[in-house]
C-alpha cells in the first residue's frame, strides 16, 4: 500500500504544470469547507471600509505582485 509520504514525493517530483493540475483535482474533489451566505461580499467590504479609514494598511500593486514571486 503507497503511503501519503510516498505519493507526496513522487507528486512533488512532478513539473510545476503537472502539480498544479493534480492539485486543482485534488481541490475539486473535496466538498466545499468553508460557505459565506454573500459569496463574501460582506468581508470585501468590511475590508475596503477598514482601507478607508486608514489607507496605510494597504500595499500598491508591486508590492502585491513581489509577495507571490517568492
Amino acid at each position: 500500500m503507497t503511503t501519503l509520504l510516498e505519493i507526496e514525493k513522487t507528486a512533488m517530483a512532478l513539473p510545476e504544470e503537472e502539480r498544479a493540475q493534480l492539485a486543482s483535482s485534488l481541490l475539486s474533489s473535496l466538498p466545499a469547507i468553508l460557505h459565506d451566505e454573500d459569496d463574501g461580499i460582506a468581508e470585501a467590504q468590511r475590508r475596503d471600509a477598514e482601507l478607508d479609514v486608514d489607507p496605510s494598511q494597504g500595499i500598491g500593486m508591486a508590492e502585491f505582485r513581489a509577495a507571490f514571486e517568492k
